[in-house]
């Protein structure tokens, strides 16, 4: 997906400063743009909630696609606030990365590990959200799934981007891999959520 730029590499091969291409520049770009829409969107709803107990977010589409159901519960405010504020602070960095990848920006090997760790963590968050959404508080946000799907293509080019340009050690065959495949696994990942998703309301789907 990209050809990444790599200046001040030293005799053993290290890399201190690593850009990259426009396609991924603009993934960044898109993906925390949407993750920022979500975050955006849920927050206003939640803080009509909180001044409303009766407001009914314009995604409460059925019992199962439910956001009220989902913003009411004790998961959407893990750390003493609610989620999307998180939200619109991490995806706006990522937006603000994207956009300096297009102008041309180079970061150390630290930053992209930065990055790499941050969309980890946004992706194990994600996925423990998913979880606690399907199998404990029973509903289906769309707004989050939008959100989940982001994140999920993020973590991935984010991880492949660093193997392929040697800031993460890994076989070659993986950085061969990555260099042609990268897609099968943001895919992969999001079909399996999409399976899940289908077979855990099948009664209501197919009623």
């Amino acid at each position: 997906m990209t050809t990444a730029a790599v200046d001040d590499v030293t005799s053993d091969h290290h890399v201190r400063a690593v850009g990259a291409g426009r396609a991924f520049a603009w993934m960044l770009v898109i993906t925390g743009a949407a993750g920022l829409l979500a975050a955006w969107v849920i927050t206003l709803d939640k803080f009509k909630l909180l001044e409303d107990p009766t407001f009914t977010p314009g995604c409460s589409l059925n019992p199962v696609v439910s956001c009220g159901s989902i913003m009411k519960s004790d998961q959407a405010s893990v750390f003493g606030f609610p989620n999307p504020m998180l939200g619109l602070v991490t995806y706006g960095m990522v937006v603000a990365i994207g956009a300096a990848l297009l102008a041309g920006a180079r970061f150390r090997r630290w930053y992209w590990l930065g990055l790499n760790a941050g969309t980890l963590f946004g992706v194990g968050f994600c996925m423990w959200l998913m979880y606690q959404s399907l199998y404990e508080i029973n509903a289906l946000c769309l707004w989050c799934s939008l959100a989940w799907v982001a994140t999920i293509v993020m973590f991935w080019y984010v991880t492949s981007h660093n193997v392929r340009t040697g800031l993460l050690p890994a076989p070659r065959a993986v950085r061969n891999f990555l260099d042609e495949f990268t897609w099968v696994l943001p895919v992969l990942h999001i079909g399996i959520i999409g399976m899940l998703v289908l077979t855990r309301w099948w009664d209501f789907w197919t009623g």
